[in-house]
Parts: C-alpha cells; structure tokens; sequence
C-alpha cells in the first residue's frame, strides 16, 4: 500500500459552543472538527508532532518556537499507487550565518559619496 500525507496546524484555540465551559472542552471540539473535516475528505489522522521554528526577531536574531501539527494519511487509489515512486529533493532557502561566523579578511573599500549637493 503506498499513501500520500498532509500536514496541518493544529488548532491554538477552542471553539464556543453550549455546554462547553472548560478550555479542555472547547480545545477537544476544535481539535474533533479538524479531524473530522479531514476525515470527510478521506484523510485518516495518524499523529500529532511539535516541530522547531526558526524565526526572525529583530533584524539579525533568530528565536526558535514550537509549533503543533496534525499528520494526516489517505492511500493512493488506482494509477497513484502503481506509478513509479518519484523522489524530489527540497532546496532549503540559504541560511544566512551570524555575525560570529563571517569570513575573516579585509572590508571592501569605499570611496567618497558622488552626486551628493553639500549644504
């Protein structure tokens, strides 16, 4: 059997509804109609996983968060399943390095500014 996979945000917050008063409740009736929406398109939940998240904080730091994420599966049906499995390699985007980890050697030199009126 081959499947294909797809991966969503897990809910941050409850829903209202009547009856429900605690965050626990409502988080469960969030978290039931993502499945459910995904089960009604042939989805079956397998997991959920907390993955790291670089991101940017001010202008050159980074911080790392977590992040909650719902791992879904469904089989693929007729020619999907058949067809040679076609392996693609993801290009992460350049990572830029840290101050810490610039080349060492001399700075470029400028010259003086042109064009500019003085005052």
């Amino acid at each position: 059997m081959r499947y294909e996979f797809k991966v969503v945000p897990a809910p941050r917050r409850g829903e209202k509804a009547r009856g429900l008063r605690t965050t626990e409740d409502r988080f469960a009736l969030a978290l039931g109609n993502v499945i459910n929406v995904m089960a009604a398109e042939g989805w079956d939940y397998v997991r959920a996983e907390t993955l790291p998240v670089e991101e940017r904080s001010g202008l050159m730091g980074t911080k790392t968060s977590y992040h909650n994420m719902l791992v879904f599966r469904r089989e693929l049906s007729g020619a999907d399943a058949a067809a040679p499995v076609q392996l693609t390699t993801v290009e992460l985007a350049p990572r830029l390095r840290a101050a810490g980890d610039a080349p060492v050697g001399a700075a470029p030199s400028l010259g003086p500014a042109t064009g500019i009126a003085a005052e």
